[in-house]
């Protein structure tokens, strides 16, 4: 909302957490580790702030405590600061978090910095981080600052009653800290919360919570989270956050996608695809998959319809099961050996009956360790990832991360650049790319083996995207399959609403094309081999 009226905004997300960042976390227990074009393993909530705002981030805009912890405690054993003092929360670690604040508005020029505060008034008082950092020096004018917090209106069925109590010992709380929010989000989960019902809240929260009546902001369940800010524009949250902070009311400028991306009709075409990985049972796992999915439907104007696939169960019971309805394929990243062998039969699965195939990252070295076994012959083809004395390491260990020892931020994380060969589908789909060359972001320790490439390349496994540096491969793809493509880095995390990214766009077009009852499209029938 700010952004469209022309402030310049940035974002940053602190986190209460002592681990250094979120890259050696379970994505089952965090989700997704969003990796940012600086290669900072970061917060899955800053791929929606990117996503949001139409811009990269970087290492600035996380800020976890064990970041400021670690901070203090090198610079207290190197004796660069702190010598003969007693470092404590308040003030060292205040201002440590204070430098990153203000470092971070400066180094982009913002005229708004927002702070995400990761935590619940319950849980202020036991996270210093947290509750400290909001009084910081940072912000001690009050017209420089804008408090607001998300509180919960429940709903109580026997009564059928809104219930603000929640929100008033919430409220009470953050009081108790010495924060008063200048605003109140009001979360209504339930669809049978009334619109009247919840504007006559106003009044009680009002009152009770000492926030101006405009200020009170009521946000019930909508159809998808791209809905929200056109929501919150209609609530007026844009104009009470201009006036607190002294910046002239204007009239936003909406980009036209965001109005149809709120406004999706339901009478679509509808497009199935499986996404098969290790860690299905929590969707979040693979939030910019499915973001980047999302930003594809839009810009075809169709529906898809997702498949959740624990590659697990392909194992046990077969892939035929799971994927026989399915018009397209993604087999996203993951780590370790748990489940691969469901993958690789997806793969298989995939190639033999030629429906739509991405592979991200470890979905890229399961298509190409089974090309290598059914196709090649190569019947020991493995990863050294999941057999250090594989006797046909086609995936090995890249040879820079031989001598590494510690797992936290050692991986080949960030954007590198990516050559692409003419004629093949990775050169289709970034028809755009200047010079033929791309930047995609990686997070990976394991690569192609170029000892295998020239053997699969005859058998017709293209290396479509080349790191000029290296010599790695980045893309390849069967050159005699419709679309069967993967890439070594994560497409997922550069797509936007008003910039689908190519590979996704590209793939869920041939995905609508495929039919498994075997009456292709025009487009999938005419699919002719590349690269020959």
């Amino acid at each position: 909302m700010l952004k469209n009226r022309g402030l310049r905004v940035t974002i940053l997300k602190l986190d209460p957490y002592l681990n250094v960042d979120p890259g050696t976390m379970s994505p089952l227990e965090h989700g997704e580790v969003f990796v940012t074009m600086d290669g900072s393993e970061t917060d899955l909530d800053l791929g929606h702030y990117e996503r949001f705002l139409n811009q990269d981030f970087t290492i600035l805009s996380n800020v976890t405590a064990g970041q400021i912890y670690n901070e203090l405690l090198d610079k207290e054993r190197m004796g660069s600061e702190f010598l003969g003092e007693t470092v404590q929360v308040v003030p060292h670690l205040v201002s440590a978090v204070a430098r990153r604040i203000k470092k971070l508005g400066e180094s982009e020029d913002a005229d708004v910095v927002i702070v995400e505060v990761a935590a619940r008034s319950a849980t202020w008082r036991r996270r210093r981080l947290s509750r400290r950092c909001v009084g910081c020096e940072t912000w001690r004018d009050a017209k420089t600052r804008f408090q607001y917090i998300l509180t919960l209106v429940p709903l109580l069925k026997p009564t059928n009653e809104l219930k603000t109590k929640p929100t008033q010992h919430s409220v009470r709380a953050l009081r108790a800290l010495g924060i008063q929010p200048d605003a109140i989000l009001c979360r209504l989960n339930d669809p049978t919360d009334s619109e009247e019902e919840a504007e006559s809240l106003k009044d009680k929260i009002s009152l009770h919570c000492g926030v101006p009546r405009d200020a009170i902001i009521y946000l019930p369940t909508l159809g998808n989270v791209y809905a929200v800010p056109g929501w919150l524009e209609k609530q007026g949250l844009a104009e009470v956050i201009m006036d607190r902070l002294g910046f002239e009311r204007r009239d936003p400028v909406v980009p036209p996608v965001w109005k149809a991306l709120a406004d999706k009709p339901n009478d679509m075409e509808r497009v199935s695809i499986a996404i098969v990985g290790k860690y299905t049972s929590l969707q979040d796992s693979y939030l910019s998959v499915v973001e980047a999915l999302r930003h594809a439907e839009l810009n075809q104007g169709i529906r898809i319809d997702l498949e959740w696939t624990p590659s697990e169960l392909i194992e046990e019971n077969g892939a035929d099961r799971y994927l026989s309805k399915a018009q397209g394929i993604v087999v996203p990243g993951g780590f370790d050996k748990r489940g691969t062998e469901g993958m690789i039969q997806t793969a298989q699965y995939a190639r033999e009956r030629e429906i739509p195939y991405l592979g991200l990252c470890l979905g890229l070295q399961m298509m190409i360790i089974e090309f290598a076994r059914h196709v090649a012959g190569i019947e020991e083809a493995d990863s050294t990832e999941f057999d250090a004395a594989a006797s046909e390491p086609v995936i090995a260990l890249m040879e820079e991360q031989k001598n590494v020892t510690e797992i936290g931020g050692t991986m080949r994380l960030g954007a590198y650049s990516c050559v692409l060969t003419p004629g093949t589908r990775a050169y289709e789909a970034y028809a755009m790319a200047k010079n033929g060359s791309i930047n995609e972001r990686h997070r990976h320790r394991f690569e192609y083996n170029n000892a295998y490439r020239d053997r699969l390349e005859r058998l017709g496994l293209l290396s479509s995207g080349m790191n000029p540096e290296l010599s790695l491969v980045e893309i390849a793809e069967i050159s005699d399959h419709p679309f069967m493509l993967g890439s070594q880095f994560h497409p997922e995390f550069r797509s936007r609403p008003e910039q689908p990214h190519p590979l996704f766009d590209l793939f869920v077009r041939y995905a609508r094309q495929f039919r498994p009852d075997g009456t292709q499209h025009q487009l999938f029938a005419s699919a002719v081999s590349v690269g020959s």
